[in-house]
């Protein structure tokens, strides 16, 4: 079993990916492209998907093998992505700001 840190992490770089697709105009990703992107077995990546969806975060289409087929962010999951890269932004920003560049 996956430790919380490594669940977390797998969930983090999902979200992650989900949201280049979209910003690259790609609303929907298919499980393969996921798993084989993000380098992941069936069983965390299957894991990770039903946590997220769960969380309402994103919208997973299921194989017969309880596998992700298709899967894609959520309204909540692309403005909890908006919400961090503009966390980011900031800390970038002030850290800019304080080094005196």
């Amino acid at each position: 079993m996956t430790k919380l840190r490594e669940r977390k992490n797998i969930r983090k770089t999902i979200l992650e990916s989900l949201y280049g697709a979209v910003e690259h105009n790609r609303p929907e990703v298919s499980g393969s492209v996921l798993r084989a992107e993000l380098d992941l077995p069936d069983e965390d990546l299957s894991a990770a998907c039903v946590y997220l969806a769960d969380e309402g975060l994103i919208n997973v289409e299921w194989t017969s093998h309880r596998t992700p087929a298709a899967v894609s962010l959520t309204h909540v999951g692309v403005c909890l992505m908006e919400e961090l890269e503009e966390e980011q932004d900031d800390r970038e920003r002030t850290e800019r700001s304080q080094s005196g560049d």
